[in-house]
């Protein structure tokens, strides 16, 4: 976002400035009393500003501000989230605005979690605050701490210490930041004594928070604790008077312009705030305290612009889409009018080109018609070869079938022998066949493809004048020929008259040497 409000807030004031395109704007200090407050509402409802809709972000420095550090067990996901939730409520009762970060991993034992938990421990300094910006609908995008925000200070001014006390003048007192490998582990802020300008007490906190690191044993016994202290220029050569450096205490100075280059500030600040300001202006963190219902105007707005660009990507896609397809039109209308040029150039060319050639017997579409009637008659006019080869595949699957003769008839089958079906039977049959012929020869008027029919002689092989094996034989070859589309078989004769007005003879006193019976087969096709 291109606009933001900074309000930083103190034990007994409120500063609040304008952020806007990256440069931090003038600071305006309310008191906390009630015309404090009541120009603070006049500020946020300034209509040549517009703020109303401007998130705001809360920075505070207050004094009521407890760390403190806990293991717990390492236990991840829901049960994790539950035991650090009820650790809070723990340590921290009677304020909404607490939270924690976790800080690593113990090297022994258990390996537990080491976790720094902090709050601030008076909300009522900030209540009427956040009442006047909930009354007003301001959009609150995140409650902030200037120890937690001084993290990304020391990483700016790339300040590389194992033991690092970061000493800082604010407007609510001298904060003084204790961090262990670049993590915060202890904060603290006293309220300033000044003499001729210069915060003399300096050297005395310092001392104050060594031993308090000490016998915590957050700091060992012998470790040097290197103090870095942010001062204005002028401020620095009085500072090293009155610090020394001792065997377990190393004193750093930094000037604050310096300190503001590094963080991008135009101009010099006085104090720390504005280097901890435009690092909120600029990259601002993950909310240190939970907002509450404080910013649901900060969700409902940010949702709104989503929505707003939701609706900007769609339109444009549409228009984007519209485009194309107009583009796409253009470009399809070149396209037939410049194939209607070419099909009328070829048209002129061929009429130009018929013109020269002499009359033609008969027109081109007569021709392809008279072409497509001679494919149909030839496709449909009556050959043996298909029959013949059904023929020779059933003769592949009897061995003991052997041919003698073959009778091949186009059109319907002649009179059968007795002991077949009747003749008119066999032509209703294949009157039955040939009304299933292609729709396309009969309504051109021609002929459909006419039956075809085979009688056939041949002789079963009959071993030991077995009639029962060869009979079998002849029915096994009949069914295998049946089995073809438009085939029907019709056995004529057979090697033994089973008619019941025959009488059988024959003699039993001799085996039988092994013979041959000869049987006639009627086959009708319709192709």
């Amino acid at each position: 976002m291109f606009r933001k409000q900074l309000l930083y807030i103190t034990s007994d004031a409120l500063c609040a400035y304008d952020w806007n395109h990256g440069v931090l704007g003038p600071g305006h200090v309310f008191p906390a009393s009630a015309a404090g407050l009541d120009g603070f509402a006049a500020w946020l409802e300034d209509p040549q500003a517009q703020r109303s809709n401007v998130p705001a972000y809360l920075l505070t420095d207050l004094i009521e501000e407890d760390f403190q550090r806990q293991l717990l067990p390492h236990v991840r996901g829901k049960a994790g989230r539950a035991l650090l939730a009820r650790r809070k409520q723990q340590l921290h009762r009677d304020t909404p605005y607490r939270g924690s970060t976790l800080l690593g991993r113990e090297s022994t034992g258990r390996h537990d979690d080491q976790v720094l938990f902090f709050a601030l421990t008076n909300p009522s300094l900030l209540q009427p605050w956040t009442e006047a910006l909930e009354h007003l609908r301001v959009p609150v995008a995140g409650i902030y701490s200037t120890s937690l925000l001084s993290i990304a200070l020391v990483k700016k001014l790339s300040i590389a210490h194992e033991h690092l006390l970061l000493v800082t003048q604010q407007s609510g007192g001298l904060r003084q930041s204790y961090y262990e490998n670049g993590q915060l582990r202890f904060s603290r802020q006293t309220a300033t004594i000044a003499l001729d300008g210069v915060a003399v007490n300096i050297a005395l906190e310092t001392e104050k928070t060594r031993q308090f690191l000490t016998s915590t044993r957050m700091l060992a016994r012998g470790d040097v604790l290197n103090t870095v202290i942010l001062a204005p220029a002028a401020q620095i050569a009085k500072l090293e008077l009155l610090c020394d450096n001792g065997v377990e205490v190393a004193y750093h100075f930094i000037d604050l312009q310096l300190a503001g280059a590094r963080v991008g500030l135009r101009q010099t600040p006085a104090l720390a705030d504005e280097l901890l300001l435009t690092l909120l202006g600029k990259q601002p963190p993950p909310s240190h305290y939970p907002p509450g219902a404080l910013a649901r105007y900060y969700h409902f707005q940010r949702a709104r612009k989503t929505l707003y660009g939701a609706s900007a990507l769609i339109g444009a896609s549409a228009a984007l889409w519209c485009a194309i397809n107009l583009l796409g039109g253009i470009t399809d209308d070149g396209a037939t009018q410049r194939l209607a040029q070419e099909t009328a150039s070829y048209q002129e060319r061929y009429r130009s080109v018929m013109s020269t050639q002499p009359p033609a017997p008969a027109k081109t579409q007569n021709m392809k018609v008279a072409v497509t009637l001679g494919q149909m008659i030839a496709s449909q006019a009556p050959e043996p070869g298909r029959l013949l080869g059904l023929l020779s595949a059933a003769l592949d699957q009897a061995p003991q079938v052997a041919l003698s003769q073959l009778h091949w008839h186009a059109g319907q089958a002649p009179a059968r022998a007795a002991g077949s079906q009747p003749a008119q039977q066999q032509q209703q049959q294949q009157q039955q066949q040939q009304q299933g012929g292609p729709p396309g020869s009969a309504l051109a008027g021609i002929p459909l493809a006419p039956p075809q029919a085979l009688r056939l002689e041949a002789d079963v092989a009959m071993p030991n004048n077995d009639y029962r094996a060869a009979l079998a034989a002849i029915t096994a070859f009949a069914q295998t020929l049946a089995r073809q589309p438009g085939m029907q078989v019709t056995i004529e004769e057979t090697p033994l008259d089973l008619r019941s007005s025959v009488a059988l003879s024959g003699k039993s006193a001799a085996p039988a040497p092994d013979s041959q019976a000869r049987f006639t087969l009627l086959l009708a096709w319709q192709p």
